[in-house]
């Protein structure tokens, strides 16, 4: 008669996790420095990760309110005695130029024109003078740059036609000259006297430039009492492109128009749409171009844009990789405690296994503790840094972005390391033999 064969105890998935909790609450000590570990290291990567993408999200936010699908042509540079100065120096932008790309015909895919001479001068309100920056335009200023209003009106084309006397204040500008209302004041500029007619809403700082701090007069006006050294000249040309998708289209027709109408000779397309041409230097031009120098330059919001979030993702993978080092240190505490969780309980094994438990239960045991320690320490960490978002922003002045993927793939970086931490403490374990470990003291 033969003898049944002897099958080993079955343990449901149930058991094994609740001998893992038990044994992380027996040594609670040394789970809490476990867990610490992994704790610092995801609050560390989530924080970082989070203030990169805020740091991101801050500066195309900042760009973008500079104008919506904005493209920004500049004069080449000039030449003065044999030295040829920066970009933008020489007068070879006029409003000619403005009234030819506003022009359906020539450039379909722009919808708005807003050309711009600027100039500082003294505003003088009853005693208080203030020098500030004019900006002489037309009508579109507002919407190709997007500002608001936070009182009054903004220029009209009555005002461009008969050269009316008139401006329209930063809020800056209007806080210096000691101005209550600001709307129908008057100021005096240039010896003229002005009547303010509206207020632009405060819109912040671009560097080091106060973007509150001008103020905004017809270019008709402008070319009466300000002046210009040639006369139709203009600093720069605002473009705004019909829409997101047509940004690229308006570059190549606004280089192509702009090309043909200073005779430079450039006649190919220019780029792709997100840089500009480098003024004053020698470009080829696309398919079919030929080569020539052109006196102006385009630039889009898109190249800003580019430049600025490669260098914030630059920054933030830096930080992100020193913060990692840390999880790195706290998955080798969880594996050292799990080495040493295997040393304290080498009877406990042999005992086990001569009951019948297989390798495979014991080895997953032991890695079920050590998930349970790094997955407790991603869920803290994770918590922490959300209260790290919440709270930070407030004592920097610098906004904290975790997104819902960043936080899943945190807990899978916890749980990974929690399975890569166990692997080799449990395959030790479930090698012993059950013999050598019950004679172990």
């Amino acid at each position: 008669m033969s003898t049944p064969a002897l099958h080993p105890p079955r343990v449901r998935a149930g058991e094994t996790l609740g001998i893992a909790l038990e044994s992380v609450r027996t040594h609670r000590m040394r789970s809490l420095l476990t867990v610490l570990g992994i704790w610092i290291g995801i609050a560390s990567v989530t924080l970082t990760v989070g203030l990169g993408q805020g740091a991101q999200a801050q500066v195309a936010a900042q760009i973008d309110s500079l104008g919506s699908n904005l493209l920004v042509v500049s004069p080449g540079s000039s030449t003065t005695g044999g030295v040829r100065g920066g970009r933008g120096t020489a007068t070879t932008l006029t409003t000619a130029d403005a009234t030819a790309l506003a022009d359906p015909a020539v450039a379909p895919d722009i919808a708005h024109v807003a050309p711009v001479r600027t100039s500082s001068s003294v505003l003088t309100q009853g005693t208080t003078t203030w020098t500030t920056t004019v900006t002489a335009t037309t009508p579109d200023w507002l919407g190709v740059r997007a500002r608001t209003l936070s009182a009054g009106r903004f220029l009209t084309a009555a005002d461009e036609t008969t050269a009316a006397h008139v401006l329209v204040l930063g809020d800056t500008t209007v806080s210096e000259l000691g101005l209550r209302t600001g709307v129908g004041s008057t100021v005096t500029l240039g010896g003229t006297a002005f009547t303010v007619v509206g207020v632009l809403a405060a819109s912040g700082s671009t560097g080091t430039t106060d973007e509150d701090d001008l103020a905004v007069t017809p270019m008709s006006t402008a070319d009466q009492v300000v002046g210009s050294t040639t006369t139709g000249s203009v600093s720069s040309i605002y473009l705004e492109a019909a829409s997101g998708d047509r940004l690229s289209a308006a570059y190549q027709e606004a280089y192509a128009a702009l090309a043909t109408r200073h005779d430079t000779g450039a006649t190919g397309t220019a780029g792709t749409g997100t840089t500009g041409t480098r003024a004053g230097t020698t470009t080829t031009g696309g398919t079919g171009g030929t080569t020539g120098t052109v006196d102006f330059s385009i630039t889009s919001q898109q190249s800003l844009v580019q430049a600025a979030t490669a260098t914030s993702k630059t920054l933030t993978i830096l930080l992100a990789g020193v913060a990692g080092i840390s999880l790195l240190v706290g998955g080798i505490g969880v594996m050292n405690i799990m080495l040493v969780s295997v040393s304290e309980r080498i009877r406990e094994i042999g005992l086990r296994k001569a009951l019948g438990a297989p390798p495979a239960l014991i080895r997953r045991q032991f890695l079920a503790e050590a998930c349970l320690l790094s997955l407790a320490g991603g869920v803290l960490g994770l918590g922490t840094g959300y209260l790290g978002a919440w709270l930070l922003p407030a004592l920097i002045g610098q906004p904290v972005t975790i997104s819902l993927p960043a936080s899943f793939g945190a807990l899978g970086v916890a749980l990974a390391v929690g399975v890569v931490a166990g692997v080799y403490p449990a395959s030790r374990a479930a090698r012993l033999a059950p013999i050598d470990a019950l004679r172990s003291d």
